[in-house]
């Protein structure tokens, strides 16, 4: 039984985690914050509980993980989110990163493709943040590789899990100034690119470090095997 406790003790290993995190680099004052506040011992399985707050990535069902604390944050900080924007995320996952970018006071639209998997999120997600907090979230289940037209065009958007080649579908749902992030890559390790899309006709691709992330399957992305 999962109990939505959050303590003290939580709130200090929390801290202690956005420091380590600022050690490795992440300045954003914006996303050290939210990262300081969300209860991330929420979003894991009650098993894990007490690891919740080291720097790693954990199972959370479906053949999905959370990411690392330093995942988020590098990719949340590479967003150069400002409050009021727009944001689309593809793979809710566990919630955590779709509470990183709320706790950042940005408007969210998230979409997954376990229905089980967002079922679970929007629970937790409801445990972690207030009625008010979460008029700015919008949860749907479906194939993220196609975006969300419905709510385009979006400020931003980040990409949890390793894509084959970054879909065109998201690059027409941007804004002009808009910033795309996602890790790219055909084998076990990604490199994380930020497009930034400066008109209809252009954009700017700029390719940072390497990390791991689950397939990203979809009609734009990986097929289902």
């Amino acid at each position: 039984m999962h109990h939505y406790q959050d303590t003290y003790k939580h709130k200090g290993l929390r801290n202690l985690l956005a420091q380590q995190l600022k050690s490795k680099g992440i300045q954003d004052e914006l996303v050290l914050k939210a990262i300081g506040e969300i209860p991330r011992h929420f979003f894991l399985p009650a098993d894990f509980e007490a690891h919740a707050y080291e720097d790693k990535p954990f199972p959370i069902g479906e053949g999905q993980t959370i990411s690392q604390p330093y995942t988020v944050a590098y990719q949340s900080q590479l967003l150069e989110l400002k409050p009021g924007q727009k944001v689309l995320e593809v793979g809710t996952g566990s919630g955590y990163q779709a509470s990183v970018l709320l706790a950042c006071n940005v408007e969210v639209y998230s979409i997954e493709r376990h229905a089980a998997l967002s079922e679970k999120a929007v629970k937790t997600l409801q445990k972690a943040f207030s009625p008010a907090q979460l008029e700015k979230l919008h949860l749907s289940v479906g194939d993220g590789t196609q975006g969300w037209p419905e709510y385009a065009p979006y400020d931003r958007i980040i990409v949890t899990a390793g894509a084959p080649s970054v879909p065109k579908a998201l690059i027409s749902q941007l804004v002009n100034g808009g910033i795309l992030v996602i890790p790219v890559g055909k084998d076990e390790v990604q490199k994380m690119v930020r497009i930034v899309k400066i008109n209809e006709k252009d954009i700017k691709t700029e390719v940072f470090a390497d990390f791991s992330f689950v397939p990203l399957v979809g009609k734009n992305g990986w097929k289902e095997s």
